[in-house]
């Protein structure tokens, strides 16, 4: 069986996104700086938003339609690091340990997701 370096790495990020999106929404009140607005409800649902973004990528990439495909998956990625934005709005002293785990894991994975997709669409 091949190897998939996009499929393992869009399961990371997915895990990773999912594990940021459940502690921010369970905990929001205590993430500093959110906007009131902002309610559990919304944070899954914009987590299930951008995942069917990267899981309908990979798709896509599957069936053939490459270009599309790294698109929507560079978005995907795109948005995993952008939880880096956290701290735009407090620094990291402000956030708990766990905070800074989900955030940083996410926006790693994010990066990972990324470079496989990259690397897929030049070596191929």
């Amino acid at each position: 069986m091949r190897r998939d370096g996009v499929f393992v790495a869009l399961v990371a990020c997915t895990l990773a996104t999912l594990a940021h999106h459940i502690h921010n929404a369970e905990f929001l009140d205590t993430y500093p700086n959110m906007p009131k607005w902002l309610s559990p409800e919304l944070v899954y649902l914009a987590w299930l938003g951008a995942t069917t973004v990267g899981i309908g990528g990979y798709l896509l990439m599957r069936a053939g339609a490459r270009v599309s495909g790294a698109c929507a998956l560079l978005a995907y990625a795109a948005y995993a690091v952008d939880g880096l934005l956290h701290y735009l709005g407090a620094s990291a002293a402000e956030h708990t340990p766990t905070m800074n785990g989900t955030i940083v894991l996410e926006a790693a994975t994010g990066v990972l997701l990324a470079l496989a997709v990259i690397h897929r669409m030049v070596t191929r």
